[in-house]
């Protein structure tokens, strides 16, 4: 909390209607556990889970300082960080969450018109509707501007033929936002952005088993799908610069989405330091028995915190409601490579208990760390791959230019 937060009374009267509310509708029987909103089985079900998201979206706190006209929460930047604190005091969480809040939402109060955040805006407030993301390809991954699905005008309808892959979620997504070809002639105009019904006719989804064991991804396939007219938003191939900036929020949410640790199943969030000493065991000092992984673990730790607070930084200094930008880049580079060293240190601290896939020899959460460490593999590639952003970097802040 800043000092200009501690004396402004406006403020402090709001934490305290901030802290009695919580308290009030928040289920205890949550308290510490994270928000996994889309795990193997779907969207979260529990009766106190629901209740807390339920009340949460009618609150609109789940995304506080969007406008209040479509039932968000409406607060300033200071609010909301008030907001976050007397979450994190009381050991809550935002149960209202994924790609509609992360990347849809922010960019279609951008780019939409008045009708489309109207209807759309409100079910991602309230966790109603659940978005995937038609962007990638078989043939067009890195290279997204060659995407293929073909979009054409029918008069009264748009018809969509063509295939996507790696569509996150896809089996549980009641919309897509897809990126689709309306004009074969031009590569990057040639793109325009349409908003599709996953319950549509035509449209197959067939999740993908992963090395990690899980299927959050999925190959979408359309045929013959009837999209109305006005489920495109922004202009007639005048999609990738809706579709660029959708892929600045992805990456500020990939990039500040790391942490310190890991969560058990108990809900209690471990920190490096404290599961090497549970595994490898303390000194007399109480530090960790083994210097060298000590010494590692620490300059993790300082990277981790050193990178969160870059992440504060950058969000204090982006004033008012101002948008990110290509330094995203950066977060998400940083923080994949963070996320990544912390799983791989992970497995070392846990020796031969780091080694398991299933049995009565590992406990829940050691599997877990197992599978985070496979699932987390693709951090530096989806979302725009390492080297990707490493040219967005290049080009975008550091100005430089390509050399022929």
């Amino acid at each position: 909390m800043s000092a200009a937060e501690k004396i402004d009374p406006e403020l402090e009267a709001f934490r305290a209607e901030a802290r009695g509310w919580l308290e009030k509708n928040f289920p205890p029987s949550l308290k510490g556990k994270g928000a996994m909103m889309m795990g193997e089985g779907g969207p979260e079900t529990s009766a106190d889970f629901a209740r807390w998201k339920k009340a949460m979206g009618e609150k609109g706190w789940g995304v506080p300082t969007w406008p209040k006209k479509y039932g968000a929460g409406g607060l300033s930047q200071a609010q909301a960080r008030v907001l976050q604190q007397e979450i994190n005091r009381i050991g809550a969480f935002n149960p209202i969450g994924g790609m509609g809040v992360m990347m849809f939402g922010p960019t279609l109060l951008e780019f939409g018109s008045e009708e489309q955040k109207s209807k759309h805006v409100p079910g991602i407030v309230k966790g109603e509707v659940w978005w995937c993301q038609g962007y990638s390809e078989p043939g067009a991954g890195s290279d997204l501007a060659s995407l293929r699905t073909q979009c054409i005008d029918k008069g009264d309808h748009f018809l969509v033929n063509g295939q996507k892959i790696w569509t996150s979620g896809a089996q549980y997504a009641d919309m897509c936002f897809c990126l689709v070809r309306t004009d074969n002639t031009k590569k990057h105009e040639g793109i325009s952005f349409l908003l599709i019904d996953m319950k549509s006719p035509g449209v197959e989804v067939r999740p993908i088993k992963l090395i990690s064991g899980n299927s959050p991804f999925c190959e979408t396939f359309f045929t013959d799908v009837k999209v109305p007219k006005e489920n495109l938003m922004g202009p007639l191939n005048g999609g990738w610069t809706i579709g660029k900036r959708l892929l600045q929020f992805e990456r500020a949410g990939i990039g500040g989405n790391v942490g310190s640790g890991g969560l058990n199943r108990a809900g209690e969030t471990r920190t490096l330091d404290q599961v090497a000493k549970n595994y490898v065991g303390a000194d007399a000092n109480g530090r960790i028995a083994d210097a060298d992984l000590r010494a590692r673990v620490t300059n993790h730790m300082m990277d981790m915190r050193a990178f969160m607070l870059t992440i504060q930084r950058a969000q204090a200094e982006a004033k008012g409601n101002a948008s990110p930008g290509f330094t995203t880049s950066i977060f998400k580079n940083a923080g994949s490579r963070i996320g990544q060293e912390r799983a791989e240190l992970l497995l070392e601290i846990m020796g031969n208990q780091g080694l398991g896939w299933e049995g009565d020899g590992f406990t829940a959460n050691e599997l877990d760390t197992v599978r985070g460490w496979l699932g987390g593999k693709a951090t530096t590639i989806y979302g725009g791959s390492a080297e990707i952003q490493n040219n967005i970097i290049s080009k975008r802040v550091l100005g430089l230019l390509d050399h022929q």
